[in-house]
């Protein structure tokens, strides 16, 4: 499997591996936030190709001004990472996170950084296996105000 920076044929893809990632989201709703993403001059996809040309995987990554536990600014983030189940325990998603790691010291980064949902146990070991360490979690909470504007619709993972 060969491990390369995202182009434009890519596009069905990783839109298939996004719903896949973040399956409570549409295509149609995902995609706008994967184009922005694309359009940031911060920011790179990293794919893993299957020998038949399809994905199996990616990784995207960002610049974030910080992140919770680093010490420096800016930081590397990894902003959404998966691996197809067919492909995992294989090698890929590390040797995507080290194609992400490498972009951030390129750049001049000394740390990087990312998240997972509470309830994501397979997230949370591959980090730890990569060597991220576990710095804090969080419940986040969200209240409509009366008397605001219509509340608007929850915003994609890849809206930035």
């Amino acid at each position: 499997m060969k491990i390369r920076p995202y182009d434009d044929g890519d596009w069905t893809e990783w839109l298939r591996l996004s719903v896949a990632l973040f399956p409570e989201y549409s295509a149609a709703t995902l995609a706008p936030g994967m184009e922005e993403f694309r359009r940031r001059p911060d920011s790179e996809v990293f794919v893993a190709e299957r020998a038949d040309g399809r994905l199996a995987g990616f990784v995207q990554v960002a610049a974030r001004p910080y992140a919770d536990g680093c010490d420096t600014s800016p930081v590397g983030f990894i902003e959404a990472w998966y691996v197809d189940p067919d492909a995992r325990r294989q090698g890929h998603g590390r040797t995507l996170i080290a194609a992400a790691e490498a972009w951030a010291v390129a750049r001049g980064y000394s740390e990087m950084a990312s998240d997972a949902l509470l309830d994501n146990s397979v997230s949370h070991a591959a980090h730890n296996q990569l060597g991220y360490e576990e710095v804090g979690r969080v419940v986040q909470f969200r209240k409509v105000l009366l008397g605001s504007q219509r509340a608007a619709p929850p915003r994609p993972p890849h809206a930035v």
